[in-house]
């Protein structure tokens, strides 16, 4: 709020906000994308909760609700021809015949089915560039936007990035309104945020909530950490702006996942716009590519790997024809730097490394047997889609533990495609603790191969208060942590 707008509040309205949380003034809005035109900010008067809380959220729609779109995205496909089941073949002059007929698929449509995606997404450039979701153009046969004037723009797509979710449209369009980007770095949970999307054609349909998490990597998804909110979305608010309280963009709202309904999610707004420069001016992104699979240290498998702190990403698998299996790097290694990036936390990595070009020599510092150790890998490209039996052989029980294994059959092992390791047939106790569920191939014990259950048993034997399996569970290997005692 502007010191002019704050001396003409009433002297009674500012002494009630003082007895509750002081005055509060609003900073005003600066503008990050070059060349964007920001309106004046309001006169407004902030809303004082009851919980000392000062809000408006009508204000920040107003302020931006002329740069949200609606984006209508059609696609056509084709289908085989279809044989009406009703009404039965005959005369087409029956008078039965056509009274039925009306309530038939039409014939005209034979071999086309138009089906349609609807999001929205906003204005960054005045000149007409749109920043949405990959998902509500991908594929489409044509794209229309629709600003909140009621002007409807045929777009063109200037390119998509399917990795990182982002699309970059443009409309023949000048001297349009434009949002106001924020780092999102300074974004904190618990912080309150508003979306502003367009579905279904409603257009400025505001969505109040708060930030929940930050650095969400959802399996199989984008590479992107991504903000969690508690916001209730619909698929067409997928492309959407995500605002602060301050009324800056702070992050681009994604489909609703099917895995985790009741949960929303946000690309934050600087990784999309350094996308968005990218695509500009190349019309493409090309991102690193690794080649590992890799999953959190926790405190237990930090003990179990001899570090001090459980930082950096553990690696649980080598894809055998990528990058990373030309150079020293192996499972049960944990990345703790690229370059000159500190990896802290398992979810920087993968942002790191795609944000580096493919072809790319970088020098990856990782921890193996107590000590840094340091190699070369040169990045691939990150491409699309990159995540007679025998007789029943005797059981082995480790009580201490809590398992109960046994040696893998020929039949298991094709189908595990692994080549030693015991399969778990109880896990109780410690093991159960730690997650260990019967089923479970155990390939390593803190880095050492397993081939029979003798082996595990003495190398268990000879671990000390905490040990970590390597275990393939669903075709997916995975680290588990056992602390005993």
């Amino acid at each position: 709020m502007r010191a002019g707008n704050l001396m003409r509040t009433p002297v009674a309205a500012c002494l009630a906000a003082v007895l509750s949380v002081g005055c509060i003034s609003r900073p005003t809005y600066s503008t990050a994308v070059q060349g964007s035109v920001v309106p004046d900010a309001i006169p407004m008067t902030p809303r004082v909760l009851s919980t000392g809380i000062a809000m408006d959220f009508a204000d920040i729609v107003r302020q931006n609700g002329p740069a949200v779109v609606n984006i209508s995205a059609p696609r056509t496909s084709h289908i085989a021809n279809l044989t009406p089941l009703w009404p039965p073949a005959s005369n087409e002059h029956d008078p039965f015949v056509q009274f039925f007929r009306q309530f038939s698929p039409s014939r005209s449509s034979e071999g086309t089915l138009l089906s349609g995606a609807l999001g929205s997404g906003f204005i960054i450039r005045p000149d007409g560039y749109i920043l949405t979701d990959a998902q509500v153009v991908a594929d489409a046969s044509r794209i229309i936007v629709r600003l909140a004037d009621r002007r409807e723009f045929k777009a063109s797509v200037i390119g998509i990035d399917p990795p990182s979710d982002i699309a970059l449209l443009k409309i023949d369009a000048h001297n349009l309104l434009t949002v106001k980007i924020r780092n999102p770095s300074d974004a904190k949970v618990g912080q309150w945020v508003v979306s502003v999307g367009s579905p279904y054609g409603f257009e400025n349909t505001a969505t109040a909530g708060t930030i929940s998490g930050e650095g969400r990597l959802l399996p199989d998804e984008m590479y992107v950490p991504l903000i969690q909110t508690d916001l209730t979305l619909d698929t067409g608010d997928s492309g959407a702006p995500l605002f602060d309280l301050n009324g800056d963009v702070i992050g681009i709202d994604t489909p609703v996942h099917r895995t985790f309904q009741g949960l929303s999610f946000a690309i934050p707004i600087d990784v999309a716009m350094g996308i968005e420069q990218q695509l500009k001016l190349h019309g493409k992104v090309e991102h690193g590519h690794l080649g590992v699979t890799i999953q959190e240290v926790s405190a237990p498998l930090a003990g179990s790997l001899g570090m001090a702190q459980p930082i950096g990403a553990l690696i649980s698998s080598i894809d055998r024809n990528g990058p990373s299996a030309k150079s020293a790097l192996r499972a049960g290694d944990v990345i703790l730097r690229v370059n000159s990036v500190a990896i802290t936390d398992s979810t920087q990595l993968p942002l790191v490394v795609a944000n580096l070009r493919p072809g790319t020599a970088v020098r990856v510092k990782f921890w193996r047997d107590q000590r840094v150790h340091e190699t070369s890998v040169v990045l691939g490209a990150l491409r699309a889609g990159n995540s007679v039996a025998s007789a029943k052989p005797v059981e082995t029980t480790i009580a201490k533990f809590g398992l109960a294994v046994r040696s893998l059959t020929s039949e298991e092992r094709k189908k595990a495609r692994v080549t030693g390791g015991v399969r778990v047939e109880e896990s109780t106790g410690p093991a159960a603790l730690a997650g260990v569920q019967p089923g479970d191939i155990i390939s390593r014990i803190n880095n050492i191969p397993m081939s029979n259950p003798a082996q595990l048993r003495a190398e268990l034997g000879k671990a000390g208060s905490n040990v970590a399996l390597l275990v393939q569970r669903d075709g997916h290997p995975i680290f588990v942590a056992i602390e005993f005692g």
